[in-house]
């Protein structure tokens, strides 16, 4: 049994280093850690940044790989209540659109308590982004690794004026390997504003001025200019709409330069309206915007699509239809295949917008619904909390 012992113990030691974190690294997050508890050698290489790093960029091609198979429309991450549970817990799960229009669900996770009362505010590779919507809470961010069960807790600058509220968004910084999260102030009241940026592989927040004389978005006639949700992380760049009382613009950030540039509104002036409501979102893999609201026909829902990337001429008006059943429900965004995602008094709804069939989704409870391209995993975080 000794000499047993002695000859196992002899072939780990002299098992090369790189080629255990080559075996390390092509193994699942869930199995990764796991292997911190075999000894304190394969802790070490766990844990250690570099490593950290190879294992997130080798699951980030490998999810980006597998989106080119068409093997599924993409995933829908939600948030819902644990009917299992007596308590007030939630659930974050992942589920697989499969190309007959059913959900398999493939994770779910539970919402650390203390997180409840936030708010996703973005999610990217595998991170999420929540904030608080109360005034003097506000300030305090957290970022969430729910596949290793990790958090890391930020405090931003505290908001003076009661009538601001901030708006978030987290992106990720291919050129550096860096998550990124933006602060904009919810109202700009001059020619210039400050936002924050934290970056995540310094720790550390910075304040940056947006001129927006230089944006073109701020005539003096025109007073504050108004920042809505949600921030949207697209082509390297998050995205808000930004408007005053006679201009509305998207106000984009490029992560990469950390520079800020306004990218026209399509051409309609339903914006203004009375009764009419906008919202950013990605129509398969193109920035749009979704408008919506009610007029003596009913309920109009009309969505402008940005066909080329930045150029204002490429705004395209892609559908124009009558929802009569819309009135009072809940924008989500849309799905991966260019399906509506609506939560209405039938529930958590997908429409086909060419055919306007609804599809009544199997969730049930769903306060919170985002949809994503890939569902990665990484030890991001792992030195958290």
């Amino acid at each position: 049994m000794s000499q047993t012992t002695t000859t196992t113990t002899t072939r780990r030691e002299l098992l090369p280093v790189d080629v255990v974190e080559d075996i390390l690294g092509h193994l699942p997050v869930k199995s990764s850690t796991r292997f911190r508890g075999v000894s304190k050698s394969c802790d070490s290489i766990i844990t250690d940044t570099t490593f950290i790093t190879r294992h997130f960029k080798l699951n980030l091609n490998q999810s980006e790989s597998l989106i080119s198979t068409n093997t599924h429309s993409g995933y829908l991450l939600y948030t819902t209540k644990d009917e299992n549970s007596s308590s007030s817990s939630k659930q974050l799960c992942t589920a697989v659109c499969n190309n007959d229009r059913t959900l398999t669900q493939v994770s779910s996770f539970e919402i650390p308590s203390f997180l409840n009362e936030c708010k996703i505010v973005g999610f990217c590779n595998g991170l999420l982004c929540l904030a608080s919507d109360e005034k003097e809470l506000c300030h305090i961010i957290y970022l969430w690794n729910p596949s290793i069960r990790m958090f890391k807790k930020l405090l931003a600058t505290p908001l003076t004026d009661e009538d601001t509220i901030s708006v978030i968004g987290l992106a990720y910084n291919s050129q550096n390997n860096d998550f990124k999260i933006l602060r904009l102030l919810s109202v700009f009241l001059g020619p210039e504003a400050e936002a924050e940026i934290y970056s995540l592989s310094t720790d550390s927040w910075r304040k940056v001025v947006i001129s927006m004389e230089f944006l073109g978005g701020y005539e003096p006639n025109f007073g504050t200019i108004d920042i809505y949700p949600p921030c949207i992380f697209f082509n390297g760049a998050l995205h808000s709409v930004a408007a005053s009382s006679h201009h509305v613009f998207i106000l984009s950030f490029n992560v990469n330069d950390e520079s800020f540039r306004e990218i026209m509104w399509p051409p309609t002036f339903l914006y203004c309206v009375p009764g009419y409501f906008t919202e950013l979102a990605l129509f398969k893999g193109s920035l749009a915007v979704f408008i919506y609201g009610n007029n003596h026909l009913g309920v109009l829902c009309h969505i402008w699509v940005m066909e080329e990337y930045g150029v204002a001429e490429s705004w395209t008006r892609k559908y124009m239809v009558q929802m009569d059943w819309f009135w009072d429900g809940h924008f989500f965004g849309f799905a991966d295949n260019g399906e509506l995602l609506i939560k209405n008094a039938f529930g958590l709804v997908s429409i086909d917008l060419e055919s306007q069939n609804q599809n009544i989704l199997a969730i049930e409870g769903a306060d919170w619904v985002g949809s994503t391209t890939n569902s990665m995993e990484s030890l991001i975080l792992l030195d958290g909390e």
